[in-house]
Formats: structure tokens, sequence, C-alpha cells
């Protein structure tokens, strides 16, 4: 929880300005950026054979939807205009094809914990197509009780009618991308706002048995501190199972769009600070729980207990459990796989993507296989980055090694640790590191000292503020 006006205004200063420096968002270990074309069709097969025997026993499945009706400016994503009805058909015949690959490697006898739609806008295309494929999965699977089937949802195009198609889909966790409800900052971003007010959505949804996010992201241009605040109190006033507010990372490289945010005029890093510290505020208030970087839950919510047993987990879908911790299988173009011992990018061209396929190839762009070390360091950041604590013993016990070897396999250095503790970031004991409420901005800076592949590195990353 990041309520930093209780702190000193130049104590906070010096610490944006000390560490508000380009850093991995650790969604993974290592960070994508860091796959290599090294890694081909047949490394992944072999990836997908050890899955079987090593790691999670259970499985999720991620599928890339990359399909938009409007291209938002601010968007990270893999994303591309909306195609024509036979491309689209095309595609999720694609989809369907690169299925049955998969299927000839998975251990049928494995139990399936989640599915997780992303893109893209996933809910632009007909929802049959979501639906077929949902049960093909299902059929392919004994499933762990209460699964997560979960979409990703832009609510500007979807009336009633579409809402209950996802609901007959078998869908019961929907993300709705609110991002905002002030129409000036959605127009500057070249974002459409919700074609149902967004309360009698929640309302259908919840009446159907289903749980719903609204996602938000703060740090576009005409926003301040308090336009964010309006937009969270008619959120809560929604009354959502879950509210995200993810902090704009500004990535013009990545997408040249973001060039268009940029001329428009950003918030700076002090403003933008205080659009969450106002929304944290007013959301625990509300009686919401804060959950890693940018998640509020209901106090009942499984992510909420998940953390407060200190077994919170994150794969590129977000946050979960260890009841839906399962190794991840990516499908579509650009889809990642998030297997035990390596990590899978599908290739990022539509039609070279689809071409390979029809190939009966799995169409492996590129990958990464990790080393012994690496899977350490993955689980040490891991726990870090979910549970704002990191405790060596517990990590030995997990990992059957002694607390000092494992910190051996990071890049944990005693001085680096201590400077974090002297600038108020951490609490610092020889078998624990907790973050502190000043130090929660900071998370991904505490991380970053762990990690030994930032040593000399040259990748590109956003800032943590």
């Amino acid at each position: 929880m990041r309520m930093m006006d209780t702190y000193p205004k130049d104590q906070l200063e010096t610490l944006i300005s000390k560490y508000n420096r380009p850093i991995p968002r650790y969604t993974s270990y290592p960070p994508a950026n860091f796959f290599t074309e090294d890694f081909d069709n047949k490394d992944y097969i072999q990836a997908i054979k050890e899955s079987n025997t090593e790691g999670l026993s259970k499985i999720s499945f991620y599928i890339h939807i990359p399909f938009c009706k409007h291209l938002c400016h601010y968007c990270g994503c893999n994303s591309i205009g909306m195609k024509n009805e036979t491309v689209i058909a095309r595609y999720m015949s694609t989809l369907n094809s690169e299925l049955d690959l998969l299927l000839k490697q998975i251990d049928k006898n494995r139990k399936l914990a989640q599915i997780h739609y992303g893109g893209g806008s996933p809910s632009s295309i007909p929802i049959h197509y979501l639906k077929e494929l949902n049960d093909k999965i299902r059929s392919n699977f004994q499933t762990i009780d209460h699964p997560e089937i979960a979409l990703e949802c832009h609510p500007a195009y979807l009336d009633e009618k579409a809402w209950m198609d996802i609901v007959d889909a078998g869908f019961n966790r929907v993300s709705i991308g609110v991002q905002d409800f002030d129409l000036t900052v959605l127009k500057t971003a070249n974002r459409r706002p919700s074609l149902m007010p967004i309360d009698k959505i929640i309302d259908l949804l919840h009446q159907a048995g289903l749980t719903v996010n609204l996602d938000f992201i703060y740090g576009l241009p005409h926003q301040t501190a308090e336009s964010f605040s309006n937009t969270i109190k008619q959120a809560i006033a929604c009354k959502p199972d879950r509210l995200v507010t993810f902090s704009y990372a500004h990535v013009p490289w990545v997408n040249k769009r973001m060039l268009i945010l940029e001329k428009a005029g950003l918030p700076d890093k002090e403003e933008k600070q205080e659009m969450y510290d106002n929304a944290s505020k007013l959301l625990v208030k509300a009686g919401y729980k804060p959950v890693g970087m940018d998640h509020f839950v209901k106090p009942s919510d499984e992510l909420f207990l998940a953390l407060s047993e200190g077994k919170l987990h994150r794969n590129f879908q977000g946050y979960c459990t260890r009841r839906t911790t399962g190794q991840v299988y990516g499908l579509g173009a650009t889809a990642i796989s998030q297997l035990d011992n390596a990590y899978a990018q599908n290739i990022k061209n539509l039609d070279g993507y689809m071409n390979q396929v029809e190939k009966n190839r799995l169409p492996i762009f590129k990958g990464y296989r990790l080393s012994k070390k690496e899977k350490i360091t993955r689980e040490v950041i891991e726990m870090l980055m979910c549970n704002n604590a990191l405790d060596w013993n517990e990590l030995g016990t997990l990992l059957k090694q002694k607390p000092e070897e494992i910190k051996k396999q990071t890049a944990y250095d005693v001085n680096k640790m201590q400077e974090l503790a002297k600038d108020g970031l951490i609490k610092l004991s020889p078998l624990r590191i907790e973050v502190t409420k000043l130090g929660h901005p900071f998370v991904r800076n505490v991380a970053a000292s762990l990690d030994p592949l930032l040593n000399g590195t040259e990748k590109n990353f956003s800032k943590p503020l």
C-alpha cells in the first residue's frame, strides 16, 4: 500500500530521484527481453515433455487474441487492427490446430487449473469461437475444483446479449478494461468508453455468478490526482470484486503510438504517484485490500488470503494462488509459454504464425531455457514481488537448500541490502527481507538488487513510477 503522503516530501523526492530508473517489471524471470532466437521448435517440445514430470503438475492455458477494433495509444501489448471474418475464422482454426499439436505432448492425467484469454481484445471477435475452444480444452483434461476461466474484455462493443454469450461460453471471471471514466482522457488515448453503464454490467454478471475485475490506468495525458480519484470513486460505487490500477509504462520503442501521448503531455512522476496514493486510500477506506503492486480485492478474495499466508504467486496473466497456479501453455500469435525449465514465445506476425501451424509445426519465434541457478533466482524474486517479503528459511524448505546457498545463486549483496534498509525501503535481518510501506512503490528496485542478469545489461525497461 503506497500511502506515501505520510512521509516528508523532501524524503519522497529524494527516493524518487534515486530509484525511479528503468528496471524489469518481473512478470517473469528472466524478463521477456532476455529471450533469444536460439531457442526453437525442438527446444520447446523438449521443454513440454519435461513439464509433464518436473515442476507444477497443474496446467494453465493462455490464449492470445490479437484483434482490436481500435488501437489505443497507450497499449504495450501485441495487438493488431480488426481483420475480416475470413481472417478471424482462419486464425481461430489455427488456434485449434496449435492446441492439437500441444495435446500430443501434454500428459492428459494432469489437471487443468486455468484458461486465460488476453490480447488485443478477445471479446472483439464472435464469442462462439471462444466457447468452442473452452469446450475443447475442458474435454481433454480433468479440472481442479472451480478452475478459473477468465476473459479480458473491452466494454465499448458489448451489449447485454454479448455479455450473456460470455456467460454461456463458460467464463467465470472477466476483466473489464475501463481505464478511466473521464471522456477527455479516453479520447486522447484513442480508447472508446463502455457501451453500457459499468454498474449495470457488473450487476448482470454477478447475477450470473461471475466475478468481475475492473482495470484502470494512471499516468495518461489529462489525468490529475483529483480526476483519477473521481474515477476510482465511481469504480468503488460499481462494487467490483477486484480493482486494478496499472501504472502507465511509457515505452515508445515498443509502440510508437505512445509518442502521441508524449506530445499531448504526460503527468510528472510526482503527480502520477499522487494518483496512486489517493486511489489506494479510497480503496482501502472502502474495504478493499491491497495485493501486490497494483491489485485491490475484497477481504474474502483468495488472492488476499494467499497474500496473508505469504503464498501469493504471479505469471504473465497476473496474480494467482497455489490453487490455480500451473505451468502455462501459450496459444496464438506472440503467446508466451511459462514452463518449469523454459519460456517459449510464438511468432508475432499473424501470417507467419498461421503458416507455421498449418505446416504442423509449433510456431516458436524465441525462448529461454533456465539454468538451475536462474530457477532459484526466479523463486526468490517471485516470493519478494508477490508477498513483499522474502523468508530465506522458507525458501530453503521449498528449494531444499540452505539459505546461504540460495543467496549465492542471486546477486545478494549485504551492502546493497543495508543501503535499501537505510533508505527505509526494507526491513533487513539475516533470514528475512521485508518491504516497508514506504518501499512498496520500489519493490521492483528491491527485486532488481537480487538479479544477477542486470549486471552490465543494456536491455530497455520501463520506470517503476
